[in-house]
């Protein structure tokens, strides 16, 4: 039998607005009872269609003006370094930057942004058992999956594998059944870069 508090950690932990502590404990309940666990999953399948049901809002009229002073940051920081003109690097340690996505359990983080040849390079991060709602590319897409799992439709990537996807292709749901982290390279349009530089 599922408690109501069971219920309400449920929806918490469905949205993604659980405390890292609290989170950690859920997970761990998850794993004893298959009830509670099919609960959560039933709601991250409804969040998830309820998502994509949900009409386009249109974007900030101010978003392009903050996108463009952050990169402008980004670059005098890079500039103001000890390195050689061109030149930056990322530590692995480097923990900060990683921003939530609206779906429970993935992250973004952005790596560089080439303006003049109009792509990004960013990481991305699915929980275990998170899963991406079925969705049509902004633009192209490219994949290279580092650690873990991706499953998109029928196909299971792992570390190493690569994927493509054409601007307007159809995605299937996509999840990760022990969690993954992966490399994307996305054009600068996309929505995904823009909220990674907001």
């Amino acid at each position: 039998m599922i408690s109501e508090h069971q219920q309400e950690q449920a929806s918490l932990y469905a949205l993604g607005a659980l405390a890292a502590e609290e989170q950690r404990a859920f997970e761990a309940e998850l794993l004893a009872n298959a009830e509670l666990r099919a609960l959560a999953q039933g709601m991250q399948s409804a969040l998830s269609v309820a998502v994509c049901a949900m009409p386009a809002a249109p974007l900030p009229s101010d978003l392009k003006g903050k996108v463009m002073e952050r990169i402008a940051a980004v670059e005098a920081a890079g500039r103001s370094t000890a390195l050689p003109p061109g030149l930056s690097f990322l530590i692995a340690a480097d923990q900060t930057g990683w921003k939530p996505l609206s779906v429970p359990g993935t992250s973004i983080k952005l790596l560089s942004f080439e303006r003049d040849h109009r792509y990004a390079v960013l990481l991305g991060k699915l929980e275990p058992g998170a899963r991406y709602p079925a969705h049509v590319n902004a633009g192209p897409e490219d994949f290279y999956i580092l650690s873990g799992d991706l499953v998109i439709g029928d196909r299971k990537l792992v570390a190493g594998d690569f994927h493509h996807a054409d601007r307007g292709s159809q995605h299937e749901e996509n999840y990760s059944e022990k969690g993954c982290t992966l490399l994307a390279v996305l054009t600068t349009d996309d929505p995904l870069v823009a909220f990674a530089m907001s």
